[in-house]
């Protein structure tokens, strides 16, 4: 199983804009700096993020980006949806007649890490923005 890099940077930047936003707008560049992605990619990302509705650009001196609902409505597992993330344990897909192994069944391991891609999606499904800062804070106490 692998998460790439757009999924981890998505959640890690929109983090950082919840953390930081002080009530207003947050540029993009100050959460480049701050978290060491780049500017370019960044903006790829939130372009994604905002067609779907996650977060909504400020134009202007003062611009950037904030979020559209509060951080304790934005589940992670929407996060990896609106950049096109899928957390996947099996190379197989579920609907195909063929097995795992290219034979007519499945892999003698295909429930274990079915059932694994289950307890990991369930888990970015009872996850949000706000525990993240939240952890954060609590743990810098």
């Amino acid at each position: 199983m692998k998460l790439t890099t757009k999924g981890r940077y998505a959640v890690m930047a929109l983090a950082d804009l919840a953390k930081f936003n002080n009530g207003g707008p947050v540029p993009l560049r100050d959460i480049s700096l701050r978290q060491g992605i780049s500017l370019l990619y960044l903006e790829q990302l939130f372009s994604k993020l905002k067609k779907n509705n996650i977060v909504q650009s400020i134009r202007g001196v003062s611009g950037g980006y904030i979020l559209t609902t509060k951080p304790d409505q934005i589940k992670l597992s929407n996060i990896f949806s609106a950049v096109h993330e899928e957390v996947k344990t099996v190379q197989c897909k579920k609907e195909s007649k063929k097995g795992c192994n290219g034979k007519s069944s499945k892999c003698i391991t295909h429930d274990l890490w079915d059932e694994l891609e289950k307890h990991i999606n369930n888990f970015f499904e009872q996850k949000n923005l706000k525990d993240l800062i939240t952890n954060i804070t609590d743990n810098r106490n």
